[in-house]
């Protein structure tokens, strides 16, 4: 009998998606990789987004003009991995957002406002020497997957 309880607890434990799968999320609508790394990676219900940068899918340049033009641009790019895995931007629950001059923390705090608007997800400002591309901001992202949106 105690065989039996092992192996259907084993079962559930599997069937919840407690072993740790991992699943490689790739969109054609926002920039390819620019080193060995994926776009975005789904592992036990959470998903991970890669460090986005304003870089334009269908150049893959950066958008001119400075962090007023790349925050949006880097937002679609993060929209898009996040849909992808049929998320949005209320699915994250974490931001981190590394800028080269924090003197514009303030406009980029507006620029934040309009992408998330209410329940703000947990968010850390770091700020760096250098970002790649010559960009002055970068955004990575974890959300949530709930349930019933886990994609197979």
């Amino acid at each position: 009998m105690k065989k039996v309880f092992y192996f259907l607890a084993f079962l559930l434990f599997v069937h919840e998606g407690v072993v740790a799968q991992k699943q490689i999320i790739r969109t054609d609508k926002a920039p390819v990789p620019v080193g060995p790394y994926s776009q975005g990676v789904v592992v036990n219900g959470v998903l991970y987004v890669a460090g986005q940068l304003g870089i334009d899918p269908g150049t893959q340049k950066l958008v001119e003009g400075g962090v007023e033009k790349e925050f949006p641009q880097l937002m679609k790019n993060v929209t898009a991995i996040l849909a992808a895995h049929g998320l949005t931007l209320k699915d994250v629950v974490n931001v981190t957002v590394f800028m080269k001059d924090l003197r514009q923390f303030g406009r980029v705090n507006e620029l934040y406002a309009t992408y998330f608007t209410s329940d703000y997800p947990a968010r850390t400002t770091v700020g760096v020497s250098d970002l790649p591309a010559g960009a002055g901001i970068e955004i990575a992202v974890v959300a949530a997957v709930s349930v019933r949106k886990r994609k197979k």
